[in-house]
């Protein structure tokens, strides 16, 4: 059987066939890349105790999003902080807690690396433009920027490969890294661009958005140890 790969969603206003309402939605890039990569997507709707599944799944996707509500990590919002659903960060954060718990083998992606960043107790900046100086991480609205991320040798990500040239689409990115997470990729400005926890099966998160390229490798990676994990289980 695929490994199940649990995968977080938004939830916002959306137009489709002759309706506009509320909806659980993903952008099927994630969708395509788990099933092409072996494994069984299955949509996590921040409703419910989702959670409590992390007995059922095999692995765990965090997926981009709006941004954290900052009071998680002690600050002020800033004017440019927006789209923050708390029920998504109740959640989120619960599915991040319980996946590490567990060791269920877990991917976070843009918001996912915050997720985890701050629900182990770091901080972020709220616009990374104002520490960089430029505007490449997120070029202009629903556009994708691509620039090199570089991985740390040794790490767990440079095993499965360094990345290159990725997607971009972010205006935050962490600020203090929490403890007990090793930094492993960084772009050129020196931008966090990947963590991952030490002595976990998988644990990984990236900043920039792996479901958008062309390399499969991070999805593949997550797939196989979810297979394995799942073959172990008793």
């Amino acid at each position: 059987m695929r490994p199940l790969i649990g995968i977080t969603c938004y939830v916002e206003t959306a137009r489709y066939t002759v309706w506009e309402a509320r909806a659980s939605l993903l952008p099927h890039d994630y969708v395509e890349q788990v099933a092409r990569a072996g494994g069984q997507p299955v949509i996590l709707p921040p409703a419910g105790e989702p959670a409590a599944l992390v007995e059922r799944l095999d692995g765990l996707i965090l997926a981009g999003g709006g941004d954290i509500d900052p009071g998680r990590y002690g600050a002020e919002p800033h004017p440019r902080t927006g789209y923050v659903r708390g029920f998504r960060d109740d959640a989120e954060f619960a599915l991040a807690g319980a996946a590490l718990e567990r060791e269920l083998p877990f991917l976070g992606v843009c918001r996912g690396l915050q997720v985890l960043n701050v629900a182990l107790g770091g901080t972020l900046h709220q616009h990374l433009p104002d520490v960089v100086g430029h505007s490449g991480h997120s070029p202009a609205p629903g556009e994708f920027g691509a620039m090199p991320v570089r991985a740390v040798p040794g790490t767990a990500l440079a095993r499965i490969g360094d990345p290159g040239e990725v997607m971009h689409y972010h205006h935050q990115a962490i600020d203090r890294t929490a403890p007990g997470l090793t930094v492993s990729a960084y772009a050129d400005d020196g931008t966090i661009e990947a963590v991952e926890v030490p002595d976990h099966a998988f644990a990984l998160a990236v900043q920039w958005h792996p479901e958008a390229g062309a390399d499969p490798s991070l999805f593949e990676a997550l797939v196989a140890m979810a297979g394995k994990m799942s073959y172990l289980s008793p």
